[in-house]
């Protein structure tokens, strides 16, 4: 914190005392700036747009999966690239209601995606249940994934 605002006075003083020398310096560097922001942007919404792609279909299936694994997971990759991680969180929801009924603790369930997963492909697993709150039953919950942090290969 102590150096950025040293460099920043001493930008300053450098830009009263000699204007001539260290505007075209001052310029350059905001467009070098300007030019990486814009770059960073595009990617985080280029990444956005593909994690909207992705389609995820969480059902509470205790006849298709294990009993200490009874949410089946659906999912399809709709890009053009292969998703190479992705990590998400289970919320439930009572239909027609937008309060979270899965308790989101330390020792929650983490949940991760297949590895790689090719465009068009298809990934099916059974997944824990998250902790929900008491006086809730999961067959009359709807879950859905979360807070989706991926990346795909170029």
């Amino acid at each position: 914190m102590f150096i950025g605002v040293l460099l920043v006075i001493t930008w300053l003083i450098l830009l009263l005392r000699y204007p001539d020398k260290a505007l075209p310096v001052s310029l350059a560097a905001a467009i070098g700036l300007g030019l990486v922001a814009v770059w960073v942007v595009w990617l985080d919404n280029r990444e956005l747009k593909q994690l909207a792609r992705l389609e995820l279909r969480i059902t509470y299936a205790p006849e298709h999966c294990p009993a200490d694994r009874p949410l089946q997971l659906k999912m399809s990759n709709g890009n053009d690239v292969p998703l190479t991680e992705l990590r998400w969180r289970i919320a439930a929801y009572a239909p027609g209601d937008t309060v979270n009924l899965a308790e989101n603790l330390y020792a929650a369930p983490r949940y991760r995606g297949p590895g790689e997963l090719q465009a068009g492909a298809l990934w099916e697993d059974c997944l824990p249940l998250p902790p929900l709150r008491p006086g809730y039953r999961p067959q009359s919950l709807e879950f859905r994934a979360e807070h989706l942090q991926g990346s795909f290969s170029d």
